[in-house]
């Protein structure tokens, strides 16, 4: 058994301890690399079907290639794709021009409220990362929020020794994190090792530029970068010295934005 192996067990049994554990289960997709590899994970968990639906929060400022991506793949695995807005907003003219933390936090962190109150679910498993950006790491891989989504970082319980506490008050809301363990790298060997289709926004294109990380069009920059395969992007990431986050506009506000809009219930 190697290293991605291992990983790949420990996620799968996060998963299934999740859907055996909780009722009303829901999966953000959105789409990027870890999503992704999240929802390839699932689909080996429970045999190609996956029992819960994808949610994707849609702000309407995304990347046009994402859709056309999340539309053919939710075709081709018969996934309940579940799109969720916050039309109210968007109808008040939200926009990233009223500061990027503004609008993260009507069209995404609302815009999941909507949704998850709307279907009543009460757990979502979402593709975090602890090495992704700095609040991650406070996480666990099975998080406790209060009734309205917030996230209390200075309170969450202990995890020893794959010994996974989940059993909460009633009206708890729970995330459920079983990439928390993985890497930048890993997912990419992984993604290589499976096969995986990603989104072609992660090659290089003609002008050698690429995108680390996937978000809204106004917000998410490319990186300069000539590789256009998979192989590529392993061996460009060993000797990369860039936050993997760097072309996220939202994540170079202020040092402790982040942090605070997770705490109010952001992905």
């Amino acid at each position: 058994m190697d290293h991605l192996d291992e990983l790949e067990n420990q996620s799968i049994f996060i998963l299934r301890e999740a859907y055996k554990k909780f009722k009303d289960l829901a999966m953000l997709w959105s789409i990027g690399k870890d999503s992704t590899v999240l929802l390839w994970l699932a689909r080996k968990a429970f045999f190609s079907h996956v029992p819960f639906p994808l949610v994707h929060i849609d702000t309407s400022y995304k990347i046009p290639a994402m859709i056309e991506y999340r539309d053919h793949y939710a075709k081709e695995w018969g996934l309940n794709l579940v799109v969720g807005q916050n039309k109210k907003a968007l109808d008040e003219g939200m926009n990233h021009e009223k500061g990027r933390m503004v609008c993260c936090e009507a069209l995404k962190t609302q815009g999941l409220s909507v949704i998850m109150e709307e279907k009543g679910y009460t757990g979502l498993i979402l593709g975090i990362r602890r090495d992704e950006e700095g609040t991650r790491a406070k996480e666990r891989y099975f998080s406790p929020r209060d009734k309205n989504f917030e996230w209390n970082f200075k309170d969450q319980p202990p995890e020893l020794w794959d010994q996974f506490k989940t059993t909460f008050a009633e009206g708890t809301h729970i995330r459920i994190h079983p990439l928390l363990h993985w890497t930048e790298l890993n997912v990419w060997e992984y993604i290589h090792r499976e096969k995986i289709p990603i989104i072609d926004l992660y090659f290089a294109d003609e002008n050698n530029k690429r995108y680390r990380s996937l978000g809204c069009q106004p917000c998410t920059f490319p990186i300069d970068s000539s590789a256009k395969s998979v192989p590529e992007i392993i061996e460009e990431l060993k000797g990369i010295g860039t936050a993997e986050r760097s072309g996220r506009a939202q994540d170079q506000e202020n040092t402790y934005a982040m942090q605070k809009l997770r705490a109010r219930g952001y992905m």
